[in-house]
């Protein structure tokens, strides 16, 4: 191999479903057959997602791309020959047969982990205040800034409609 060989990410498609099979296989296949100087790393994007339902907070991790895997490897035939046969692989992505190399800042922010939160309330839901003054009322949805992960109510007070900002664990929906 020469030595001013450069090391890119690609992106290779795979079978949906497929990705840490393919990317077991792969680190087995480069492991047994000391390829470790030309595919150096595998890597699946991976988000942390937090859902909210019923008021419980719970860590789910999800594919960032489902049917891709990032591959750290010099593009050279043999390289490309072992990906290319990895069981689970249909291909590298890029135009026509030539594989295109992900630019850094590309790779940077599919690798960024940015909190992602999911919520079981929407626009409209009713819900009950859990915590702070207005504890134990109820209200309506009008409003849902999920980037500051609030809720805005509006909460019947003294014949008139009040609105209040809530984070989203300050509330629970009723179901109706």
């Amino acid at each position: 191999m020469a030595e001013n060989a450069e090391m890119n990410w690609y992106v290779v498609h795979t079978y949906s479903g497929y990705e840490n099979k393919v990317k077991a296989n792969l680190e087995k296949t480069v492991e047994n057959n000391g390829l470790q100087d030309l595919i150096a790393e595998v890597q699946i994007p991976i988000e942390e997602v937090v859902e909210i339902k019923n008021n419980k907070r719970r860590v789910v991790p999800r594919k960032r791309m489902p049917g891709y895997v990032l591959v750290r490897m010099v593009m050279t035939n043999e390289s490309w020959y072992v990906v290319r046969n990895t069981r689970g692989v249909t291909g590298f992505v890029g135009t026509g047969t030539k594989p295109t190399p992900l630019p850094d800042n590309d790779y940077t922010s599919l690798m960024a982990s940015i909190p992602v939160t999911r919520l079981d309330i929407q626009v409209g839901d009713e819900v009950r205040i859990l915590t702070g003054l207005f504890e134990n009322f109820t209200g309506r949805v009008t409003d849902i800034d999920t980037e500051n992960q609030k809720l805005r109510i509006t909460v019947p007070m003294l014949k008139r409609e009040t609105a209040i900002d809530l984070d989203y664990d300050e509330v629970v929906r009723l179901d109706s």
